[in-house]
């Protein structure tokens, strides 16, 4: 096995990485990967060395032409994810109030109630058919309505956020097809419409949302540009529901062939609802490769990275570190500590993880709850991308 073997165009990799990240793990050093030209960094520290690194930071690089991925361009230049201090700062402080503690813990009634409705729905679909889908029945529209909720998104456009998110994110893979290219520009000018519309809208209405609170942002002199605004909304629309949608469908997949781990959560799931959150997002990480670049000449472990070379924090294989987690191979729903860097780390540490953590920690033990018999009524079906790793389909009966 080489370095080769990660390969991104490989479908079997992509279903399965750990082998070959266990092996990469195994050399002790981040590794070159000629093909992808830029050092991988498999193992736990280095992995968060990476993250933290105050000379590796996110440089977007336009695509070209441009007059084909303006608003593409614009949506990345523009966002907190791929900005860097002190752009990155002024673009975070923005929106963090709006995931504080206080501000979280206010979503947890109406959480609540939208679970109680998908559960019911899920339930009447057993009836009616004899399955369900975890993805698309429950994971899935739960974190966008409440993420849709937080940002005042009306109903009759909320069910294009996870589509339009998703041929965005297929961007981020190895080797994307002209129709994907197209799809993810095309989702990009949608998003900016959607967001643009409802931020006129703001102006002459405000209304209790994060949109409105940007908007008066705005308007009282801070230096936020109705680019930054817009492209602000469609990350948290985009990354506000991916973590949740993808954490809980992998965890939950390998759950279902853990006879032991399943059995707890039937059991007594919430009781352990805190440490299986941890550890849905540790085993099978939704996100598994953070790419950085070096502005000056950065050291990481034993490696030199080049100012302008790039480095990826490889987060699934970190997770599985044999140096850090015993048994990192074995999904452990009560394993306590649990370093893991599944929402990533430094200032790019996920901004919603704490709403991402409380729709888990609500939804696991509600599903077990309301079907202590779900059983898998098919072999779940991946899909074909590594960066944002998860299910499109898992049927299920009860």
């Amino acid at each position: 096995m080489s370095i080769n073997d990660f390969d991104l165009a490989n479908r079997n990799f992509v279903v399965n990485p750990y082998p070959v990240m266990s092996k990469l793990r195994e050399i002790g050093e981040p590794v070159w990967h000629e093909s992808m030209k830029m050092w991988l960094a498999p193992g736990h520290a280095d992995a968060s060395a990476v993250l933290r690194s105050k000379t590796l930071g996110r440089i977007y690089t336009e695509k070209q032409p441009n007059q084909l991925w303006e608003t593409f361009n614009w949506l990345h230049a523009d966002s907190i994810l791929d900005s860097e201090p002190p752009k990155h700062t002024r673009l975070r402080s923005l929106v963090a109030k709006a995931f504080n503690r206080g501000q979280i813990d206010r979503l947890a009634p109406r959480i609540d109630l939208l679970i109680d409705d998908l559960l019911a729905n899920c339930a009447k679909k057993l009836r009616d058919q004899g399955t369900f889908d975890v993805i698309a029945d429950y994971a899935e529209p739960l974190p966008v309505l409440v993420i849709a909720e937080l940002l005042g998104v009306d109903k009759e456009n909320s069910h294009f956020l996870r589509p339009w998110s998703q041929a965005i994110v297929k961007m981020y893979e190895y080797n994307p097809t002209e129709q994907q290219k197209t799809e993810a520009r095309q989702a990009s000018d949608n998003f900016a419409q959607l967001v643009t519309q409802m931020v006129t809208q703001r102006k002459q209405n405000p209304t209790p949302d994060l949109v409105t609170e940007l908007v008066q942002v705005e308007e009282s002199g801070e230096k936020l540009t109705l680019h930054e605004l817009i492209a602000t909304c469609v990350l948290l629309l985009n990354a506000g529901h991916e973590a949740s949608v993808n954490g809980f469908g992998n965890g939950f997949v390998a759950a279902m062939n853990a006879p032991s781990e399943k059995a707890k959560l039937i059991t007594k799931p919430r009781e352990i609802a805190n440490s299986t959150v941890e550890e849905f997002l540790r085993f099978d990480a939704p996100l598994q490769l953070f790419e950085r670049t070096a502005t000056a000449t950065t050291k990481i472990g034993e490696i030199v990275v080049e100012e302008g070379q790039k480095i990826a924090a490889l987060l699934g294989s970190a997770n599985r570190d044999e140096s850090v987690f015993s048994n990192a191979a074995q999904m452990d729903l009560t394993r306590d500590p649990n370093p893991h860097i599944g929402f990533g780390g430094g200032i790019h540490f996920c901004l919603g993880a704490p709403l991402a953590r409380l729709e888990m920690v609500k939804s696991i033990p509600a599903l077990f709850e309301r079907f202590p018999d779900i059983e898998l009524a098919d072999t779940p079906r991946m899909r074909s991308t590594f960066v944002l790793r998860g299910y499109e389909e898992i049927s299920v009966s009860a």
